[in-house]
């Protein structure tokens, strides 16, 4: 799939190969979906490493490259690409430990290591008709199973309960594992933007704040709801609209050659003249596909502009300690002439009863 676009970084970089890590990666390049492999991309081919236990797995899923066994992790690398005679080799620099980077530097003694990180990063942004197909349908997936979960929801029901279900409910309908590890937060946890699902009892009145995700043949999708069970108190209901006004001021900017920073600072100028600038310290949003985080960050401090193709969240906060919090997420893609939100959950505010 992005066989020209690794090469365009290989040629930029003046290297006569690649050697890549992660995961996304692998699958992304190659198709091949396990846990754990060795990959090499030079002007002529790919060769795909993998141990014993992935040999047949990478047989029957990769395709465009050459495939072999390999053993003793980096010292097998090495042993595959000293007999190359390359002299200067790439490296995914985020996709290896300090440590291992020791190993293979000596193991491939005369070789030039070159460090690899924002190419690397980039060179998924820009999402495929195909990748798309499996974002929707990772949407999908985990937008019927939350739907099915929230009839469940009622006063004295566990926060981890809930969390449990979601995540059998989304494997129930397909999907091949959850995105992240799920969050449930009720009553003053809410405010914990990574909120860990506990035994507490949900009760009348409580904000619930759903932060889920599935994954569909290795894409993932990434959504945040909050609900309030029972009555919406007023202050609820006002801290849930200035988060849902300054999530659709970010998403009316997004088209293609606006700044990144632009599109976060809508949010975050919205929630600082309401008052709860201090309540909302994470970025606006992040790019989403093989990864569930990953190139781009919509954030204060982002260089890169809205493209065509990218998809990211938006997905602003407020977190008031002691109280409870509100985040609304959606994921967008950028189209010709703005975005299409690609979550289909309505941000209306939701009363359970």
């Amino acid at each position: 799939m992005g066989g020209e676009r690794i090469r365009e970084v290989l040629y930029k970089r003046g290297v006569e190969g690649i050697l890549i890590f992660s995961s996304e990666n692998i699958r992304y390049l190659t198709g091949f979906s396990g846990s754990e492999g060795f990959l090499l991309v030079g002007e002529g081919e790919e060769l795909l490493m993998v141990d014993g236990r992935y040999i047949t797995q990478a047989q029957e899923e990769a395709r465009g490259c050459r495939i072999t066994l390999v053993e003793k992790g980096i010292k097998g690398v090495a042993a595959h690409v000293s007999p190359l005679g390359l002299k200067h080799v790439g490296f995914e620099a985020a996709g290896i430990s300090v440590a291992l980077f020791e190993q293979l530097r000596e193991e491939l003694e005369g070789v030039e290591l070159v460090p690899i990180k924002e190419e690397l990063e980039r060179f998924r942004g820009k999402k495929t008709t195909e990748e798309l197909t499996s974002i929707r349908g990772a949407v999908d997936i985990a937008e019927r199973a939350w739907e099915s979960v929230l009839e469940t929801l009622k006063p004295g029901t566990r926060e981890n309960e809930l969390a449990l279900e979601l995540e059998y409910k989304m494997k129930k309908e397909g999907s091949e594992g959850v995105a992240f590890d799920l969050i449930v937060a009720s009553g003053p946890r809410s405010a914990l933007p990574h909120a860990q699902p506990a035994p507490r009892s949900i009760e009348e009145g409580d904000l619930v704040l759903f932060d889920f995700g599935s994954c569909c043949r290795g894409y993932n999708s990434d959504e945040t709801c909050t609900v309030v069970l029972g009555r919406a108190t007023k202050e609820q209901k006002r801290v849930y609209q200035v988060v849902r006004e300054a999530h659709d001021k970010a998403i009316e900017l997004v088209r293609p050659g606006v700044m990144l920073t632009e599109i976060d600072a809508a949010a975050r100028g919205h929630i600082h003249e309401a008052g709860y600038g201090e309540h909302f310290g994470h970025g606006t949003g992040h790019g989403v596909g093989l990864a569930v985080h990953e190139w781009p960050v919509v954030g204060k401090d982002s260089q890169d502009v809205a493209e065509e193709g990218m998809v990211f969240t938006i997905e602003p906060g407020i977190y008031i300690p002691g109280w409870g919090g509100v985040r609304i997420e959606d994921m967008v893609m950028v189209t010709v002439g703005g975005c299409e939100i690609l979550t289909t959950i309505s941000k209306d505010l939701m009363i359970v009863k």
